[in-house]
């Protein structure tokens, strides 16, 4: 596990007055620091969510091919095949 990570932002304007709004006795947060924990855990499963579904999109195209265009790889053309998608 790494170290934990201080942060240090300086926020003004109507962003230093949400952030106000939403910390302390008026607020859902304790803390500054745990708004921005729950900020970073959303954006986190947020971008888990789009890759997932890029993932589904693109294997439901794949699956939805005729059959016929299928062929069956060995393992060294497999990853040859891999190799040089990845690699260049």
């Amino acid at each position: 596990m790494r170290k934990p990570m201080n942060l240090n932002v300086r926020l003004t304007g109507p962003l230093s007055d949400y952030v106000a709004a939403n910390v302390g006795a008026d607020g859902v947060y304790d803390n500054v620091s745990e708004f921005v924990r729950d900020l970073i855990r959303k954006d986190k499963a947020r971008a888990e969510a789009e890759a997932f579904e890029r993932l589904k999109t693109e294997l439901g195209a794949a699956f939805a091919q005729p059959d016929d265009t299928y062929r069956e790889l060995d393992i060294e053309e497999f990853l040859a095949r891999n190799h040089r998608i990845h690699n260049g």
